[in-house]
């Protein structure tokens, strides 16, 4: 009945089996996991492996995506990407401060790929595109494609159905999302400048604690499929 489907859907069954212990079946809350990393004393290995094995696997060290940031995000990314490995396709540390460059590295991609940020002030944030970034005369993009910060607690802002304008891009600039005349996440010619509105595509909140920031780090990450 609904009672006891209610009772399921906030459950969890554990499974533990290894060759020195006998294997044990163990039931939480589905809140449990959630207090037990909170907690400094929490010493099960075996869960934790759990936790690490269900996030993305990088290509390359991230110098932006711990544990953290990787386990919020990957919540909210598509099933299609979900299972597969992320590659490291631009890094402003490795390749320079180029959008040039960053357009180029992704000539030949059809993947989407999620962009991170950190700025001077060491707030971190970014966005999720459903396709590569590229020059192009017009909007492009789905639905999927949405806006996150640390800022520090973790913000996620999806697709309202306002407007279309998802991503677009040239030589002197990538903006993601728009509307009314404000970018959602704007970046210059050489991913230097950047800033963050509130815009219609998104109703998000800026992104960083101010709406011009600077970049210090960038990277892009796409689906390794």
């Amino acid at each position: 009945d609904f009672n006891m489907k209610l009772q399921l859907d906030n459950i969890k069954v554990l499974y533990y089996a290894k060759g020195t212990v006998e294997p044990y079946v163990e039931i939480i809350t589905v809140k449990e996991p959630k207090r037990r990393l909170s907690l400094s004393s929490f010493e099960d290995s075996d869960y934790q492996e759990d936790l690490e094995d269900s996030l993305p696997v990088l290509s390359h060290q991230s110098q932006l995506l711990d544990n953290l940031h990787l386990e919020k995000i990957a919540a909210h990314l598509p099933v299609r990407t979900q299972g597969y490995p992320w590659q490291l396709v631009y890094s402003i540390t490795i390749h320079g401060s180029s959008l040039k460059t960053l357009y180029r590295n992704m000539a030949g991609l059809d993947s989407p790929v999620l962009l991170v940020i950190r700025d001077m002030h060491k707030k971190v944030f970014g966005a999720f595109s459903s396709d590569p970034f590229k020059i192009s005369h017009s909007c492009y993009g789905t639905g999927e494609t949405f806006l996150f910060s640390f800022n520090p607690d973790f913000q996620l802002y999806k697709w309202t159905g306002e407007n279309s304008y998802f991503v677009s891009g040239n030589l002197e600039s990538l903006q993601i999302g728009g509307g009314g005349g404000c970018f959602g996440l704007w970046l210059d010619a050489d991913l230097y400048h950047g800033s963050s509105f509130s815009c219609p595509t998104f109703d998000n909140a800026p992104l960083s604690t101010h709406e011009d920031f600077i970049v210090q780090e960038l990277e892009v990450w796409t689906v390794q499929r």
